[in-house]
């Protein structure tokens, strides 16, 4: 895991880009995803955005398939999940402080997937 804090470049959604990456966590993929569309030069708020979608998918995927496996599979899912919350809350302040804080594999992903948006 490794982040980089700077100066984000600015927001074309005319939001502080700071306020926009955080914002792209709040409701997961949804807001995820509505920061990709409208963001259109922030590579700082497009990072956050794609790496909301990423995360928010891979813990809805593992919750569910986590739901099929009888008793080992729930007690991961109770584990999972404040562990997914405190990931959660703590994306979001370091995305607010102007860092750009990438998640191994997907943080690596999102970066490069935010040249091409």
């Amino acid at each position: 895991m490794s982040s980089a804090s700077f100066e984000p470049d600015r927001s074309s959604t005319g939001i502080d880009p700071k306020v926009a990456g955080l914002l792209a966590y709040f409701l997961g993929f949804i807001t995820g995803i509505i920061f990709l569309i409208v963001e259109k030069q922030s590579r700082f708020v497009k990072f956050h955005a794609l790496q909301s979608i990423a995360i928010s998918v891979i813990f809805i995927v593992l919750n569910i398939v986590l739901g099929f496996i009888p008793v080992i599979g729930w007690l991961l899912g109770l584990i999972l999940t404040p562990l997914g919350f405190i990931l959660w809350i703590a994306l979001m302040l370091l995305a607010l402080q102007g860092k750009r804080f990438k998640l191994p594999y997907i943080g690596d992903w999102a970066e490069q997937q935010s040249y091409k948006f």
